[in-house]
């Protein structure tokens, strides 16, 4: 028996209140985090994300592809655009809002009520081969995706995490087939191969793909990771059939042909192959299915189906675990109170954060590296991890993820350090499977590796990690050198690296896509170095990363107008270019003032140069607001914030470095208020496999790791009344705020652990050994809580450059 108050609360489950030990009612958990997740937000306005079947950070995601005409362009890089209500098949894999033209969708499988009498890929115009649907008759939950086609068959879906199991219910007494497009991955294939067999009742083979981006540059415009598949029906075939190209021939057992990249970089129509199997209706109308996929061998394959989906698990029972696994991962975080919409936003986009990166390795620890070998995952490490969006998770979207499970993301971090031994020791900043693909700017390895390691993911081969990056930091090397691929995807970790330590930035005159935004990107990285080698007693080399971390100061132009200075590209010459605020010149993405702010690490720094911290606020009230005081979050140009964006998403914390914290909470409540939504256009941008919805995440919580490399948090008012955070080591962190159940966005005063605090921040030490934050919090402005410059976060910079 328990005396006492346990934990501070008493539940008083009869009548739903949980109830502190002042008394004070509080509002009752989300039971069934599931309940509250939305998989179709974010599929209609360039979210990009995908409604299928996926378990957390799955292999497999099965999902629609959906299509508006054209079988060679996806109408959304997720493979499914709201509005797009033609579906062309269901693939196996997918990558959930990336931007560029697609990834993945390997493998679409077409359940078809008809006759196949002439070849799909001579369906150029995706109408025989394609079939309509309403939403009306769809449905989607985590690990769970339906719809009924108008064709009358009805589709349902559910994975594990290498395997899929369909179950597809025809109508009676009409014709019954399965058709697998095995060459249609979402941006094409270079091979593909499929075979029936009729005694087995299976389908098999592989499909070689990668070209992510390629209708951008030919660099990538190639094949780079092979995917084998191993399908295995219930029912005997009556009919099979193949095609490779333009070419039908029914009753054959096999096809082989990839649809190419063509010139352009996208599949070229009229090519690609696949097979077909039909059913006897008098058998019933139910087609069960269940596929394993692998990237290592058809075995491999095969060997993940009968691990995870044996014919004993019925699809029901799989469904079920689909959801435990997912109530699981999303019930760490445990909200109390808000409203559904506040629910459903908030547990959706703890579900995309935690979708990737994928699952890679087999049940056996095999999985295939970057030197195109065979590897089995390191002593001591889970599973073998792939898809990263380097230059978008680094900021977030690791750090919840290792909040929540530091083995997950030490095992993470482990697979970036794998990837990049097998790649001749260069940690590429956007890898897609076994492919190096070199899209966007920066070292982003480097933070994502320590701020991995500062949010306790630690058991993975930390020190060689350090010194491998410390070595593509000093050293430069041959693609550092080169221009291939440039702007968007040039193949250099460090790209210009020799005129870099010249210089100490990064020149107009670069191997990069910008050099000034190369060049904050480079000052962060460093900075994580630094931090990384500090935490594993590396004296010399934190000394040394920490002054490389200043040289984002050569890029700022204390004369550039209007306004006080700007990050500004600057030529190898020590001059600067021509110049404009507003312009894209010099930066990934983004623009001077947007970039200017991203100095995350040191905005004192910053403000210093700027003037001072008034100078600082008036600033970023000019950019977070029109001038007749409107909000200016998104969509008015290069002058404003473009929230929408990685660039622009820490800048409203940087109000609390000049000591106003109400700016902050006002502006990030607005932000989670009116861009956020539950509804199909409810992510206002790319998702980038979680970053964004990662910093949703962290908002709502009243939190944000704003230090590359570092556990310190910086504050906000939060969403909820109550949120407890459960860490798979068992660390507990409860935020109490009351007044957010009746709106309340400002905060007037906090208690960490029962003692109170006027500073807007949290040491390093609260993640590892969790607590209780108690905010008290206002409908107005407070002028006093966080107001005096010691109560402000800590800039960490060094003075020099």
């Amino acid at each position: 028996m328990t005396h006492g108050c346990r934990r501070g609360l008493i539940t008083m489950v009869a009548v739903g209140l949980v109830v502190g030990c002042s008394g004070t009612p509080q509002p009752p958990a989300v039971s069934d985090p599931t309940a509250y997740v939305d998989p179709f937000i974010g599929t209609a306005n360039g979210g990009n994300t995908y409604p299928g079947a996926v378990t957390p950070f799955g292999m497999v995601a099965w999902s629609p592809e959906t299509t508006r005409g054209d079988p060679t362009r996806r109408p959304a890089p997720g493979g499914y655009q709201y509005d797009a209500t033609r579906v062309r098949g269901f693939s196996l894999t997918h990558l959930s809002g990336t931007g560029c033209r697609g990834a993945s969708g390997d493998v679409p499988i077409l359940p078809f009520a008809g006759e196949i009498t002439r070849s799909p890929s001579a369906d150029t115009t995706d109408r025989a081969y394609s079939v309509p649907f309403s939403h009306a008759n769809e449905t989607a939950e985590p690990g769970y995706y339906q719809v009924r086609l108008r064709n009358g068959v009805n589709v349902e879906l559910t994975a594990t995490p290498r395997t899929g199991v369909g179950r597809f219910t025809f109508l009676p007494d009409g014709p019954e087939a399965v058709l697998v497009r095995t060459s249609d991955s979402e941006v094409g294939s270079g091979e593909a191969h499929a075979v029936v067999d009729t005694v087995a009742h299976t389908v098999s083979g592989s499909v070689s793909s990668g070209n992510f981006c390629g209708y951008i540059d030919p660099v990538t415009r190639k094949s780079y990771y092979t995917l084998y598949f191993f399908a295995r029906f219930d029912r005997p075939f009556v009919a099979t059939g193949a095609w490779v190209d333009r070419t039908v021939t029914p009753a054959a057992l096999e096809a082989s042909g990839g649809t190419g990249y063509g010139t352009d970089g996208y599949p070229v129509k009229g090519r690609g192959s696949g097979v077909w199997v039909a059913f006897d209706s008098a058998g019933g109308t139910a087609v069960n299915l269940r596929v394993g996929v692998s990237y290592v061998s058809l075995e491999g394959a095969r060997g993940n189906l009968e691990a995870e989906s044996p014919d004993s698990v019925t699809f029901d029972e799989i469904r079920e675990r689909a959801r435990a696994f997912w109530a699981g991962a999303l019930g760490r975080i445990e909200v109390f109170g808000g409203t559904d919409a506040q629910r459903t936003t908030f547990y959706t986009a703890l579900y995309h954060a935690l979708l990737h990166p994928n699952l890679f390795s087999d049940v056996d620890g095999r999985y295939a590296g970057f030197d195109g070998a065979v590897h089995s995952v390191e002593q001591g490490q889970k599973a073998q991890y792939a898809n990263f969006s380097g230059w978008d998770v680094y900021r977030s979207q690791v750090q919840l993820v290792t909040l929540l499970d530091p083995v997950v993301g030490a095992d993470v971090a482990q697979s970036l350090f794998n990837q990049a031994n097998q790649n001749g020791g260069v940690w590429d900043r956007w890898t897609h499977n076994t492919g190096a693909t070199h899209v966007m700017e920066g070292d982003a390895s480097a933070a994502t590796v320590a701020g991995i390691h500062a949010f306790g993911g630690t058991t993975f081969n930390a020190k060689g990690a350090l010194g491998s990056l410390l070595t593509a930091a000093r050293t430069p090397t041959a693609l550092d050198l080169s221009n291939e691929g440039c702007p968007v995807m040039c193949p250099g970790e460090r790209p210009s690296l020799d005129k870099v330590l010249a210089l100490h930035y990064v020149p107009a005159q670069s191997n990069a896509w910008g050099g000034a935004g190369e060049t904050l990107e480079d000052a962060s990285a460093d900075f994580a170095l630094a931090q990384l080698a500090g935490a594993l007693a590396d004296t010399a080399a934190h000394d040394e990363m920490l002054v490389r971390s200043g040289w984002w100061r050569n890029v700022f132009n204390p004369d550039a107008t209007p306004g006080g200075g700007y990050i500004q590209d600057r030529n190898e010459d020590g001059s600067w270019t021509d110049f404009s605020p507003g312009s894209s010149r010099g930066f990934a993405e983004g623009s001077s003032a947007q970039y200017t702010w991203m100095i995350p690490f040191d905005p004192k720094g910053l403000f210093d140069l700027m003037g001072g911290d008034s100078a600082a606020v008036a600033r970023l009230d000019a950019y977070f607001h029109t001038p007749d005081g409107g909000w200016a979050l998104t969509g008015l140009g290069g002058l404003h914030s473009e929230m929408d964006n990685e660039p622009s998403v820490a800048t409203p914390w940087l109000y609390l470095f000049a000591v106003r914290p109400d700016r902050t909470q006002e502006t990030i409540r607005h932000d989670l208020e009116t861009l956020w939504l539950p509804t199909p256009h409810g992510i206002p941008g790319n998702d980038d496999l979680g970053a964004m919805s990662s910093w949703y995440v962290w908002s709502a919580m009243g939190m944000y790791p704003l230090f590359p490399g570092r556990s310190e948090l910086v504050l906000t008012s939060p969403l909820f009344p109550r949120v407890r955070v459960t860490r798979s080591d068992g660390t507990v962190i409860t935020v109490e705020a009351p007044g957010a159940a009746t709106g309340a966005t400002y905060v007037k005063g906090l208690k960490v652990n029962g003692t109170a605090t006027s500073r807007s921040w949290l040491p390093d030490s609260f993640v590892g050994r969790g607590g209780t934050l108690t905010f008290d919090l206002s409908a107005t402005p407070d002028s006093t809580w966080a107001t005096k410059p010691e109560d402000a976060p800590p800039s960490f910079g060094p003075s020099g450059g």
